[in-house]
């Protein structure tokens, strides 16, 4: 059999933005949304997702499901791991808080649409691999280990925070470092399956809460 190429993996690629449309078609009337915005599908369609997951998986990394990458943790389905950004309103020059990077699939994602981008991991090898692909990948993402419910200080305030695991509520420490108008994504419940929830801070500091649809997501761990 023949070795796998970049052009077989653009198609794979494009073949897993296909399947998204489909799901975000199926889903438009939770969503609000019938397809990927412009610059988030050239994104997806550029950052190689088959780096960011277990070189024996490589094979598959474009399938559309969560795939394990260790630690009982997944990378999440594509069209959860777009979806979540798209909930964002991610702009070129946002500056974005990502709690839970695992190997950095979104964080890319992110980076490659012009966002800044600071993510925290409580997993220190997750934090020490995915540093390292995305600065070869030429991303400039901040990566540190620690508790991601207490956000990064230093770099607040965020346009937008994306929580990659499920919390019963969403963490203080991230909406005070959220700024007004600021859109925090994340699965919020504390069953299995919690609701993907888009959290949206008024002017005044108050918090807007919508949920979009179940997921079911791993928990957030606190350090």
């Amino acid at each position: 059999m023949k070795a796998v190429t970049e052009k077989h993996l653009a198609l794979l690629r494009r073949h897993m933005v296909e399947i998204i449309d489909m799901h975000f078609d199926l889903a438009s009337e939770e969503i609000g949304k019938n397809g990927l915005s412009p610059d988030l599908r050239k994104a997806v369609m550029r950052v190689p997702r088959h780096l960011f997951v277990p070189q024996s998986l490589a094979g598959i990394a474009y399938h559309d499901g969560p795939l394990p990458i260790g630690f009982d943790k997944t990378i999440s389905q594509p069209f959860i791991a777009a979806l979540m950004i798209e909930l964002l309103e991610v702009d070129s020059g946002a500056t974005v808080l990502e709690v839970g990077t695992g190997l950095g699939y979104q964080a890319a994602v992110m980076a490659e649409m012009g966002a800044t981008v600071f993510s925290v991991e409580i997993v220190e090898e997750f934090a020490f691999a995915a540093e390292r692909l995305l600065t070869a990948l030429g991303h400039g993402v901040a990566v540190r280990v620690g508790d991601g419910t207490r956000g990064w200080a230093d770099h607040a305030p965020f346009d937008a925070v994306l929580v990659t695991a499920g919390t019963a509520e969403a963490p203080a420490a991230l909406l005070d470092q959220l700024k007004p108008h600021g859109r925090l994504v994340l699965p919020l419940g504390c069953d299995d399956v919690q609701a993907l929830t888009v959290v949206e801070k008024r002017a005044d500091g108050t918090a807007q809460t919508k949920p979009v649809m179940p997921v079911r997501f791993t928990r957030l761990e606190v350090g």
